[in-house]
């Protein structure tokens, strides 16, 4: 009580602070780098990362893209070839002419060379940066080349694809928070019993999400998932808190003559409901931390950070906004639009066992759907963009003019003999889907001196420690054919030398589809877990942590295990972030009902009466809450174009709805059924009839 008449007390003050807070906020916003690019969350401990840090050091060569020349002439490719030369980060340009003299037909070059970069009236230029694939340096410079090239040429690879996913994103992300806004108003406005007071809601989340995104500086970055989610996320699952103090701020005004009184033990009142619920939804984020693959610790602390925020600010910023505008709320109140739920709620509980054989009946075909979308997901990162962004028709033209599908590299040890290189490469063209090996020996042919190259082409492919070969492959990134094919190669590389690394977007995709699918199993393991002890804790029982779970878990493997069913294909994201964040963000649902169903049993009312009126006092708030975090994602699945945001979001939407169904059909079914149970495993339970009602 002493917090609540604090705030109370200072709620100008406070009103002041928080507005004052947003000017350093739209600063860190500003400055946070927003990160593009899913492989740069891989462990540095990798031999791919390894190898991409010493092509960088040793090469000077972080970043490369293809250009693709259709139907343009020799001498046109070559007076936008000397202006891409001079693109700052741009390291090396190679085309024939840097080979040959243009004069001199490309006839000339060695056949697979010239098989390899021309087909019909295409041709491939091959562009080096010496800066990382997902820099700021490079990222300017793919926009600088398509800039100075005029739409003569298309920019394939992945820094490209970082380009363009980095101004579609940036394009979109206004609109997917005024989306989530304006759905989530109209949802609040709805199910709620003031005209006026969703606005109110959503300026104290709104500081709260502001305050979240600014200080987001001192991480130094942000993937750009987090930037486009954290702020449709936190408004979603914060705005339970916010209604929590609304109604509990209605029921005190009917005990407390004064407004500041009734505000004050409303603050004390909510801070003692959303308790437990926050910390559950908490542990959820931070279980994400677990993951090798960074991107979790990225959104796990951001979210996390915008939880402890929205519960801050709702028992101070909104208690002083509610207090400053007490009057104008008082005028704009109205009956609730949500009809009475007490004959629905007596009717569930009159049919309980036919919830109990529906939780029987779903749960296999639930789980095994749920097992099978795991397994299909897709990693290939171009998937989730539009297919007529720039950079995926470029990716497509080099399927079907060249037959390339993914890029490797190998680096070998500068020791190892020109004739062990040959033999290498004769047996790596030999591997199924390999189009063409390229090295400084394949580019000598019999029509080129290896003296009368360039430095230019001699550093590309060789340094003082390391000599490189590139490898072009028929087969796309993340399929099962180049897996395969890696898996060969690598074998071969090992042969002529231990320390030879194969690396490229490839073999990075690799790496993360080792990792993620260990990551999906111990971020399950260490969420399921954390809550279960803080519900056990919470709730002073053994029992009430394994049936809460069990129902909510239910609706993750409905949830995750639709897409099977349906034949959807998951960004390989989805279902770790999912499963965390649907247990952290809607077992508060059956928070609520615990807790009521707990208190009336305690009382000593029967468990039929118990159960009836935790259900018929909850539902309500279920509905508003579950409603909410379905608005605020909705739309932005709707709206986005990139896949990796939509299906999140989709998942978000659909979780919501499912859950709020799970725990008002099923949770109460659970307690009717385990009451006995729950009342020997529960501290202050008292499972007999005290105050009338029936056992």
């Amino acid at each position: 009580m002493r917090f609540g008449k604090f705030v109370v007390k200072h709620r100008v003050i406070i009103a002041i602070a928080a507005l004052v807070l947003l000017i350093p906020s739209f600063l860190g916003m500003i400055f946070t780098r927003v990160n593009y690019d899913m492989l740069n969350y891989l462990p540095d401990s990798l031999d791919t990362i390894k190898g991409q840090d010493y092509l960088l050091e040793d090469f000077g060569k972080g970043a490369f893209s293809f250009l693709i020349f259709e139907g343009v002439k020799d001498k046109d490719i070559v007076k936008t070839e000397e202006k891409i030369k001079e693109i700052d980060h741009v390291s090396t340009v190679l085309w024939y002419d840097d080979l040959l003299d243009i004069s001199i037909p490309k006839e000339l070059l060695p056949d697979k060379i010239y098989d390899a970069f021309n087909s019909g009236d295409a041709t491939l230029m091959a562009v080096f940066f010496d800066s990382s694939s997902s820099s700021d340096e490079t990222i300017n410079a793919i926009t600088e080349i398509r800039s100075v090239a005029n739409g003569q040429c298309l920019v394939s690879g992945i820094s490209a694809m970082v380009t363009d996913l980095r101004n579609l994103c940036e394009a979109e992300e206004s609109t997917y928070v005024a989306i989530a806004v304006i759905l989530a108003l109209v949802a609040m406005i709805v199910f709620m019993d003031n005209w006026i007071v969703p606005l109110v809601f959503l300026a104290s989340i709104g500081v709260s999400i502001l305050l979240n995104l600014g200080t987001n500086i001192f991480l130094g970055e942000i993937s750009y998932i987090t930037k486009a989610l954290s702020a449709v996320l936190q408004l979603a699952v914060t705005m339970d808190y916010s209604i929590f103090l609304w109604h509990s701020y209605e029921e005190q005004k009917g005990i407390y003559s004064d407004h500041r009184e009734a505000m004050a033990s409303a603050i004390k009142e909510t801070v003692r409901s959303i308790l437990g619920s926050s910390i559950t939804t908490v542990a959820g984020f931070i279980a994400l931390c677990f993951m090798t693959f960074t991107l979790g610790r990225d959104l796990g602390i951001v979210m996390a950070k915008g939880v402890l925020l929205g519960v801050l600010g709702c028992v101070t910023v909104l208690p002083s906004f509610i207090l400053i505008l007490d009057k104008p709320l008082e005028k704009t109140m109205h009956k609730s639009l949500i009809p009475s739920v007490k004959k629905l709620a007596g009717g569930i509980v009159k049919i309980f066992p036919v919830f109990l054989v529906l939780f029987a009946a779903i749960i296999y075909p639930a789980f095994y759907g749920y097992g099978c979308t795991n397994n299909e997901v897709y990693y290939d990162l171009s998937q989730s963009l539009p297919k007529d962004m720039e950079n995926v028709i470029a990716n497509t033209k080099l399927q079907e003019k060249f037959g390339m599908g993914a890029t490797h590299m190998v680096l070998t040890d500068s020791s190892v003999s020109s004739k062990d290189i040959r033999k290498m490469s004769a047996e790596m063209e030999k591997v199924d889907g390999v189009k063409t090996v390229l090295g400084l020996e394949s580019i000598v042919g019999p029509m080129i001196p290896e003296e009368i190259l360039p430095d230019s082409v001699k550093e590309v492919l060789e340094s003082d420690n390391w000599k490189m070969m590139v490898i072009i492959s028929e087969y796309k990134t993340a399929s099962n054919e180049v897996a395969k094919q890696m898996s060969e190669l690598n074998s071969i590389i090992d042969k002529y030398d231990k320390n030879g690394l194969l690396i490229g977007e490839a073999a990075c995709t690799g790496d993360m589809i080792d990792i993620t699918s260990i990551d999906f199993q111990t971020v399950n393991i260490i969420s399921i877990a954390a809550i279960f002890i803080i519900i056990a804790v919470v709730e002073k029982s053994i029992s009430l942590p394994v049936i809460l779970v069990a129902v909510i878990e239910l609706a993750i493997f409905i949830n995750l295990g639709l897409p099977h069913y349906l034949g959807e294909t998951l960004p390989f994201i989805a279902p770790i972030c999912i499963s965390t964040i649907q247990l952290g963000a809607t077992v508060d649902y059956a928070i609520l009902m615990t807790t009521r169903y707990k208190k009336e049993r305690s009382l000593g009312f029967g468990k039929r009466e118990a159960v009836l009126t935790a259900l018929e006092t909850s539902i309500p708030s279920i509905i508003v809450s579950a409603m909410g975090l379905f608005a605020a994602t909705v739309g932005v699945a709707l709206y986005s174009d990139v896949d990796m945001i939509a299906s999140l979001c989709a998942l978000m939407a659909r979780g919501a709805i499912i859950s709020m169904f799970c725990v008002i059909l099923i949770l109460p079914a659970m307690f009717m059924l385990f009451d006995k149970i729950i009342g020997v495993t529960t501290m202050g339970f008292k499972p007999k009839k005290e105050n009338g009602g029936n056992e």
